[in-house]
């Protein structure tokens, strides 16, 4: 088949809104467009204010954390769901950038729910369940009890290690799956986990653990292009590589948007840990894959795929937009000047694309717009049929992160 297939009916309502949106809102995005950075921030966070004023309301009396949206109805899942830490995240983000005391009560709490995952040696996720949570309130408030909870993650984390692969196993082993040691780029992320552990507990093998895997990976996840296959499974025996796939995205030799993300993220994280060339070099290579592909929208905002052949009517991915926005302000800190303008130019555009009424919600009706969440259109795993065109937690955890990064360069300058 030749040309781009008819519009499904969930594409068809994501291009019609976001036309809509587009349409709507030319004045205010005119308006926007004359936004001094602090005035993007402080709008940014005002709206996040209003809507998660209103998701508190929504949930609070509900147990588990708020992941996502499904036919309106906010979507709650447990301590042991990947995303779980990112709501407490974007709490304590909340309470950085305002002060209030409300935001960092409420974060407390939602942080202390996340424990169970401390001691949950069933996945890999140890990084994001505790990091965003524990890992925030620990630096604004410096409380030893977030301190043990982390460091007893990362004890956990690291029996997920085998050094004959030289990497940490992300998913246990799936029913009617052939995989043996599936290891999956998102893995980078739970990285910082173990280089923190490393120097709070002045335990060097945390770091190598780390170290480790960022090379295995490295290595063996990348295309000479800078573009990532999303998982690589291991003989766990030999180490020997059995197979390059592609879970979430397209098809195996696809370029799944968030993938690239996770792994622009991790490495840039990473080079701050450690200051090894190679990982520095990584990453300026994935943020040249990304910032010049041809199927980037004008908006900087990716389709969940960049080889979705339904382009320019595939979903998009706010948040891929959003991690790679905050990736790309750390970046922009660790290169040379010139390096460090485009990187900063890069994601400020994509911030305040995000912070436009095509993406962000209104923050009006008592924070009921887009189910209380931040971010629209964001995409999670398509092949699945799930999570699509929705708001997602990660993405509203990651843009926050961006803005309040965004802030300090500002400050910085």
């Amino acid at each position: 088949m030749t040309g781009y297939p008819s519009l499904g009916t969930a594409a068809a309502r994501l291009v019609a809104a976001l036309a809509l949106a587009a349409t709507a809102s030319t004045a205010a995005t005119g308006a926007m467009a004359q936004e001094t950075v602090s005035q993007l921030v402080q709008r940014s966070f005002d709206t996040a204010a209003a809507q998660y004023g209103g998701l508190l309301d929504k949930v609070q009396r509900k147990p588990g954390f708020p992941r996502t949206t499904d036919k309106g109805e906010v979507v709650m899942v447990g301590p042991g769901d990947w995303t779980a830490g990112f709501f407490p995240g974007s709490l304590w983000y909340l309470y950085e950038h305002t002060g209030e005391a409300r935001w960092r009560l409420a974060a407390a709490d939602y942080t202390t729910r996340t424990a169970p995952a401390k001691f949950d040696k069933s996945q890999h996720d140890l990084g994001f369940m505790l990091g965003a949570g524990y890992g925030n309130g620990y630096r604004l408030t410096g409380d030893p009890a977030y301190r043990d909870a982390l460091l007893a993650g990362a004890t956990t984390l690291v029996t997920r290690f085998n050094p004959k692969v030289g990497s940490i196993q992300s998913w246990d082993l799936w029913k009617n799956s052939s995989w043996a040691f599936p290891v999956i780029v998102d893995n980078l992320m739970n990285l910082e986990l173990l280089t923190w552990a490393a120097r709070s507990a002045v335990e060097p093998r945390y770091r190598d653990i780390a170290v480790t895997h960022a090379d295995t990976t490295l290595r063996n996840h990348f295309r000479p292009d800078g573009s990532s296959y999303h998982l690589v499974d291991y003989d766990p025996h030999t180490g020997h590589i059995r197979s390059r796939v592609t879970v979430q995205g397209n098809a195996d030799a696809s370029s799944w948007a968030r993938g690239q993300a996770w792994a622009l993220y991790g490495y840039t994280m990473m080079y701050r840990e450690t200051r090894k060339q190679d990982y520095l070099q990584q990453a300026h290579k994935i943020a040249a894959f990304f910032m010049r592909h041809p199927r980037l929208p004008a908006d900087k905002v990716p389709y969940w795929d960049f080889d979705d052949p339904a382009i320019p009517n595939a979903p998009r991915d706010s948040s891929a937009a959003a991690i790679v926005a905050s990736s790309l302000l750390e970046l922009a800190s660790l290169s040379t000047a010139e390096q460090g303008r485009a990187y900063r130019a890069f994601a400020e555009a994509q911030l305040r694309s995000l912070a436009s009424p095509a993406y962000l919600a209104s923050g009006g009706e008592g924070g009921n717009d887009n189910g209380g969440f931040l971010l629209k259109h964001a995409t999670g795993h398509k092949p699945a049929g799930k999570e699509i065109d929705v708001p997602l937690n990660y993405a509203d955890y990651y843009f926050l992160e961006a803005l309040l990064r965004l802030k300090r360069t500002q400050a910085g300058s």
